[in-house]
Order: C-alpha cells, then sequence, then structure tokens
C-alpha cells in the first residue's frame, strides 16, 4: 500500500476522528467536513505531485484577539485564542532544495531554497514568506530543504483571522517536521514566523497572531521582554455562549500603510522619551506631557499612546476575571477594549463612506447588549469583528449578520487547544 492510500486509511480510522474533534470541535457536520477535506487534500497532494515519500498532514490555526488590540508590537500584552479554523497541508518532503506549494485558490509557487536572501520582488508575496522562514531557520543552524505541498485553508485572507500568520506558523511547522524531528518550540516558531513576515514579506506586523497560532489554546501573553506565555483554561462554549466572527465583507488587504501608522506612531511616542517602544514608558509620564506630545507628533498618536496604556490594563483584569470564571466582568473589559479601539486607537475604518465594520458593531451592541460582548477583531480598519452571543441567540444572530453581510459573513468558532501539529504522518 502506497503512502497516499495509507493516509486516507489512517483518517478514517476511529482514533482519527478522535483527533478531529480535539482540533475542530463537535459542532453539527464538523468531523464530516474535516473527513471530506482532509481527505481531498491527500487525494490532490497525489495528484499534483505523485511522491513516493513520507506524507504529512500538518495545521496551523487562525487565531482570535480577545483583548490587547495593537500592543504587541510595542511589547504589550494580549490575550488571544488559537481557533477551530485552520490552514492544512499535505506534504512531502524532496531530495532537493525545491520547494512547490499548490494553494487552494491561490497561484502555484516555485522556488529554490539554496538562495536564502531577501528577493525585492517577492515582497508581498507567499513565496517572500516561505523563502523567510527557511532563511531564519537556516540562520538558527535548523536543517532545511524542499517539499512539495498542498493546501487549503479556511482562514480567509484579509479576514482578521491572521491567514498570514497561519501560513507562516505552517511553513515552519512543514521544515520543522520534515527535517528537524519537530523540534522547534512554540515561541521560537513564532519568532520565526514573524521575522519572515517583517523582513521578508515587508509588512511591520506584531508578534501576537503568530504565537497565538503557534502555541494554541487561550493564552495570555506578556511582550515587555523575551515572550511570556500564559496558557489559560477557560471555553467559552462549556459557559454558554458562542464566539462569532463577523465578516463585515472589506479586507484588510491594502491597508499596510494604516497598520504601519498605529505601530509608527506608538514608537514616535515612545521616542519623545527616550525609549523604543511604548512599554518602556511609564503611562504618568505620558499624561504628565502631553502638550508635549500633542505639539509634536499630534492628538491621534496622543490618543493611540493613551489606548496602550490601558489595553495594557485591561488585559491584566481580563486575566485575572478568566481565572476567575468571572464572565459578567470579562464582557465588560472585552466591550471596553472594543470602545477603545474605536474612539482612541481609531482603527475602525478608514474615512470615507463606505464603513462596514463600523455597521457591525453597531448592530452587534443593538442584539447584545447586557447579553453578550463584541469588539473590533484584530487589526481593524476593515474585515471583521469579535461577538460572544449567547448559544440560543446564535442562530437569530447570525442569520440578521447575514442579511447585510452575506450569506456566509458570519463564522462560529469555538477555542482550538493545539497550535501547529503534525495532524498525521504516513512513513515511507
Amino acid at each position: 500500500m502506497d503512502a497516499y492510500s495509507s493516509m486516507l486509511a489512517t483518517i478514517r480510522r476511529p482514533e482519527s476522528i478522535e483527533r478531529f474533534a480535539a482540533l475542530y470541535g463537535h459542532r453539527e457536520g464538523e468531523l464530516s467536513r474535516q473527513l471530506t477535506r482532509y481527505s481531498r487534500l491527500v487525494k490532490l497532494h497525489e495528484d499534483l505531485y505523485h511522491a513516493d515519500r513520507s506524507l504529512y498532514m500538518i495545521s496551523a490555526p487562525g487565531r482570535t484577539e480577545i483583548t490587547g488590540n495593537h500592543t504587541d508590537h510595542n511589547n504589550g500584552c494580549v490575550l488571544a485564542a488559537a481557533i477551530t479554523l485552520d490552514t492544512v497541508a499535505a506534504v512531502t518532503p524532496r531530495y532537493d532544495m525545491k520547494v512547490r506549494i499548490h494553494s487552494e485558490g491561490f497561484p502555484s509557487i516555485e522556488l529554490e531554497l539554496d538562495d536564502l536572501s531577501v528577493h525585492e520582488d517577492e515582497k508581498s508575496t507567499s513565496a517572500a514568506l516561505v523563502r523567510g522562514v527557511a532563511a531564519k531557520m537556516a540562520e538558527l543552524g535548523y536543517k532545511v530543504g524542499g517539499f512539495d505541498a498542498a493546501i487549503t485553508t479556511d482562514v480567509a485572507s484579509g479576514s482578521g483571522l491572521s491567514s498570514s500568520a497561519a501560513y507562516e506558523v505552517l511553513i515552519c511547522a512543514i521544515l520543522d517536521a520534515l527535517y528537524n524531528g519537530f523540534t522547534v518550540d512554540a515561541t521560537l516558531r513564532a519568532q520565526i514566523a514573524q521575522y519572515a513576515e517583517n523582513v521578508y514579506f515587508g509588512k511591520p506586523c506584531g508578534l501576537m497572531d503568530q504565537m497565538a497560532s503557534s502555541t494554541g489554546g487561550l493564552v495570555a501573553i506578556d511582550f515587555k521582554n523575551e515572550p511570556v506565555v500564559q496558557p489559560l483554561s477557560f471555553r467559552f462554549n462549556e459557559a454558554g455562549f458562542d464566539i462569532v466572527v463577523v465578516n463585515s465583507g472589506s479586507s484588510h488587504d491594502n491597508l499596510t500603510d494604516e497598520y504601519a501608522s498605529i505601530r509608527q506612531e506608538m514608537q514616535g511616542v515612545a521616542a519623545l522619551f527616550g525609549e523604543e517602544v511604548l512599554r518602556r514608558v511609564r503611562p504618568e509620564q505620558l499624561w504628565m506631557n502631553l502638550d508635549m506630545v500633542r505639539e509634536k507628533l499630534g492628538e491621534r498618536a496622543a490618543m493611540r499612546a493613551i489606548h496602550f496604556f490601558q489595553e495594557n490594563d485591561r488585559v491584566k483584569k481580563l486575566v485575572h476575571d478568566v481565572k476567575m470564571s468571572d464572565l459578567g466582568a470579562m464582557f465588560e473589559g472585552i466591550i471596553a477594549s472594543g470602545e477603545s479601539s474605536w474612539m482612541l486607537l481609531q482603527n475602525v475604518y478608514v474615512p470615507g463612506s463606505h464603513q462596514p465594520l463600523a455597521l457591525a458593531l453597531a448592530m452587534a451592541a443593538h442584539q447584545l447588549k447586557d447579553k453578550g460582548a463584541w469588539r473590533v477583531h484584530g487589526g481593524g480598519f476593515a474585515g471583521t469583528t469579535l461577538n460572544f452571543v449567547p448559544t440560543d441567540m446564535t442562530d437569530d444572530f447570525v442569520q440578521k449578520m447575514n442579511k447585510v453581510f452575506g450569506d456566509r459573513a458570519c463564522f462560529v468558532l469555538d477555542v482550538r487547544p493545539e497550535g501547529a501539529a503534525v495532524v498525521f504522518k504516513q512513513e515511507r
């Protein structure tokens, strides 16, 4: 029996169904969907490559940011979670340094890992992420090599669920599993992925997205020095709530300058106090010198700095509330975070008449007031909102959102307990 037939048999075993349930939850129809999805991906790899080497099924999840909006890039605090939407690869190693990737819905790419230098013509492409991950791993002394991959994803590009982080973390997990025995720890894997996005892809992202995807579960992360990850035990569905992410129909694509301005303005405020990031500035320094900050950098930079300090405090309180299972206090903090993003951070919309994200938040506030929580999700300016909806209201909430934003606007999610993972492996 070849690796493809063996993998298809493995996927259908009872213990594999348990594996799917651990990663994707127990929502009606989900296990059947994943069985079909994985089987189809195996067959796609066979049709594309006809490989005769060991076959791996590797997954990296998207993420949801619970609180800590735009704090990570200035060494702040975040509360985030891996989600049950993911990017999955069927992948085999090669005997050379060539990488071939077929991603469903995207152009196929080929590149050689003999050359690990930055290619300016690759900026903002998937090839840049692959080359960047390989370059950092090689620099750190890890082995890299070629591979053939067929990839599918449920993490929509531009949705605010960190499709790029899931992809970067997946590529790192592939090279780690194929050539290093899957020995790279979750924090380092996230840092490698961030390096690829910052240096090779050309986007000045923080580390939160990659860390949540790489680590899995619900995690508090403090970026003050080296990232300190604190796993937390809480499942919203067990408390009677669904996590519903609403895609407003506007994409994060082409918003790099908007994101960069937040990081730049926060760091600009820090520089006024002789520091590189705001985490090294004391809040009272800002409040005592607001006139100077306003004069030199303007009101928006000052308000974004205020958001940073207050958001860090909210994260710390929310971690305490999670530990106490105080759902009411948790939702108060989540709503306050969203209001700060709107008023101070100002990442709900780009000025103009097209403001679907703001409309989605207004609808959520109307439906969930005193019952749940809502906030802008992720990078902002476009993309998605994050909502905590009582399970008995979920169907009605989804129906009303879909009516305005489209039939597939809503994703009903769960927290995924595991980060990047080798789901199945079939040796040759």
